[in-house]
């Protein structure tokens, strides 16, 4: 069953509850809601919703992921599927696609989101996709296994990294408190 506007708004209410100096930057969510965008929808160039996954091991490392099309290292993660009841569902079905990491072998440290990013994504002319926005709904896990098995559509390497080389200042806070 599809992720319902419901569970989008009860999701982002529980995290700006926690986070509400965010409220300005992730306003746009609400109001895309509001004019009837389906923000689950790949296609809604306007702004839709994601799902990421940070996965870390016992020794306080992350996994990374570089993205082929981006060309950049990122969490693994990607855009909501139809069979996606929850965020948490689809951030743990990005995470074994795109790592072969199992589900068997990871633990949801939480239901809230630890983190909701919200960045530009570039044209890509050779899908027909204009410049638009995603908004990330990163959820932390936790594992003990390092054996990486990637799917190379998407994904040309991985990397286990420490928290503190995090890049977005506000991620690398959150993960580091959480693995304390």
């Amino acid at each position: 069953m599809p992720i319902k506007p419901d569970h989008i708004r009860e999701t982002l209410d529980e995290y700006l509850d926690a986070h509400p100096d965010e409220k300005w930057r992730l306003a746009p969510i609400g109001e895309l809601l509001d004019a009837g965008h389906d923000v689950t929808s790949r296609n809604t160039f306007d702004g839709h919703l994601t799902a990421g996954a940070i996965l870390a091991d016992p020794a306080g490392r992350v996994l990374l992921i570089k993205h082929r099309a981006l060309n950049r290292w990122l969490l693994p993660g990607g855009h909501l599927e139809p069979q996606d009841g929850t965020f948490l569902e689809a951030a743990q079905r990005e995470l074994t696609e795109e790592t072969g990491i199992p589900a068997s072998v990871v633990i949801p440290a939480g239901h809230r989101p630890l983190h909701i990013d919200a960045h530009h994504i570039p044209a890509n002319p050779a899908k027909d996709e204009p410049s638009h926005r995603h908004f990330d709904f990163r959820y932390l896990f936790r594992t003990h296994t390092d054996a990486v098995e990637l799917q190379e559509v998407e994904v040309t390497a991985a990397a286990w990294r420490y928290a503190d080389e995090i890049e977005n200042e506000t991620l690398q806070a959150r993960v580091l408190e959480a693995l304390r």
